[in-house]
């Protein structure tokens, strides 16, 4: 059944397709995810009628994208309410202080930080420097964990993903690296060594952003 705005209709090889509006969306875009399905979010005062066309106009890379999904992923499900509520838990004991951490020693300086379970992102940074991370991201090996909270922390200074951006993360991610890779954690160990053979422009974040693409938002 469709909540509140929201539309359903049928695809005949896709399934349910959710029509979402959106008061924080300024445009027409399409999520495709392997278990929640796939969703068009329009601005909330656009009719129905502008996200259908736009769907049918993206439906061919809609299948793409979902046959590659079916193919790397295999195995994904979804995580039952159980599973999520001992994620949540473990992810509100854990994640603010590991990102309170890092702030410290690289010097940002937050609001507010909220755990939330999305299918869209990893985590968010407001223009009110308010930091969202998903519950997700205690299923991650430390290293990619905390590429996603630096990222966040990056965006406190540069808002877009511009070269300051880029720099200044390259730079925090390589001291982090070091950090944990000294202390014994082997996931980082072996992204310091694939590190000396990138020829990326960044390659801190080529090779972890590589590496978080293997897991998927539950």
């Amino acid at each position: 059944m469709a909540k509140k705005g929201e539309k359903v209709f049928y695809d005949p090889e896709i399934g349910e397709v959710t029509l979402r509006k959106s008061a924080r969306s300024r445009r027409i875009s399409i999520r495709v995810h392997p278990v929640r399905g796939v969703r068009v979010i329009l601005p909330y005062l656009m009719p129905y009628a502008a996200a259908s066309a736009f769907f049918r106009l993206e439906r061919k890379r809609v299948l793409e994208i979902l046959a590659r999904q079916k193919e790397n992923s295999g195995d994904v499900r979804a995580a039952s309410p159980e599973e999520i509520e001992r994620m949540r838990a473990r992810a509100k004991a854990e994640l603010p202080e590991r990102l309170g951490e890092l702030a410290h020693r690289y010097g940002f300086v937050y609001n507010n930080v909220t755990i939330k379970h999305n299918s869209s992102n990893w985590g968010s940074c407001s223009a009110k420097d308010n930091i969202n991370l998903n519950l997700n991201l205690v299923r991650l090996p430390q290293v990619l964990c905390d590429y996603i909270l630096l990222h966040e922390l990056c965006h406190l200074r540069h808002r877009d993903h511009g070269a300051s951006f880029h720099r200044l993360l390259e730079e925090l991610c390589a001291d982090n690296v070091r950090v944990l890779a000294g202390g014994g954690d082997e996931a980082a160990r072996e992204v310091a060594e694939r590190i000396s053979s990138s020829r990326a422009r960044y390659p801190y974040d080529a090779v972890l952003r590589g590496d978080l693409k293997k897991f998927r938002l539950l």
